[in-house]
């Protein structure tokens, strides 16, 4: 269901932000066959590249297993609770008031809202042939998840719907498809610290500011943005400390995907071509 929603959500933002003629120009002149092909070879390392540090998130659940067993080794930290001494009940203040309709749209724009900023990001690039701001967008995005995976692994922190007094766990609440859903992506509702959520959303927002100049695209990316940031308080999940690191993540991810976007390109070419001989 996901795939269905965030896809039609693409093709719609597709005819409405992609200049219809340059969808013209594509559609009769565009790139020689060749072209299109250096194109793709181009873009397909750095897809492989964030895919596959993807899947080394998604296997969080079998390092952790594995790291368990280890003697002597141990994730209990109970890190939310110095968090709470530093923050104290602030995000509490996001379930002052609850509705189920504002519930259901949090809901939406949490799960779908976000899914779709990031694809339509590199989708938007991609379809415009801007092959050097796609590199760099896909670097950011692989810097923010080998940043953040480490502290996943051995600095756990749990939602606040579940460890925190006053605030309730509104997403998890929704629906049992949508908790086993989330489970394949942070195992025991432990991945809070940095915000992913705040940190890839933050970076699209930046890279459609400070890489597009259609102003309509820009206003949508702020607003989905802002929206984003309300949703990880109001449905019980993240701390304004993960907040604030998820910020500072995708400040740094920005800085160095777009400063040192030709040393990684080159290193990743290399190796690139090296597991080719």
């Amino acid at each position: 269901m996901l795939f269905v929603v965030v896809l039609l959500m693409n093709v719609i933002a597709y005819y409405i932000f992609i200049q219809r003629n340059y969808r013209k120009e594509q559609s009769s002149s565009g790139a020689s066959n060749r072209d299109k092909f250096t194109f793709v070879r181009e873009v397909l390392p750095y897809v492989g590249f964030v895919s596959l540090i993807y899947l080394l998130v998604k296997s969080q659940g079998i390092i952790v297993n594995k790291l368990v067993k280890v003697p002597g080794f141990s994730l209990e930290y109970d890190l939310a609770r110095y968090i709470f001494l530093i923050e104290g009940n602030s995000v509490s203040i996001f379930q002052a008031f609850t509705s189920p309709v504002l519930t259901y749209i949090s809901s939406f724009i949490y799960i779908f809202g976000f899914a779709f900023l990031l694809t339509f990001t590199f989708l938007f690039f991609l379809l415009t042939n801007q092959l050097k701001t796609l590199k760099e967008y896909a670097i950011a995005i692989s810097v923010i998840y080998i940043v953040a995976f480490p502290f996943y692994i051995l600095t756990p922190v749990k939602v606040t719907g579940y460890t925190l007094p006053g605030v309730t766990p509104l997403l998890y609440n929704l629906s049992p498809l949508i908790v086993n859903g989330l489970r394949t992506v942070d195992p025991l509702f432990d991945n809070c610290f940095p915000s992913l959520h705040a940190a890839l959303s933050i970076l699209a927002m930046l890279f459609i500011i400070f890489r597009t100049d259609l102003r309509s695209l820009k206003v949508l990316a702020v607003f989905t943005t802002l929206a984003i940031q309300f949703t990880i308080f109001y449905l019980g999940i993240h701390w304004m400390t993960d907040f604030v690191a998820g910020i500072l993540l995708a400040f740094l991810s920005y800085f160095i995907g777009t400063k040192y976007h030709s040393l990684i390109a080159n290193k990743l070419r290399l190796f690139t071509n090296t597991q080719n001989k």
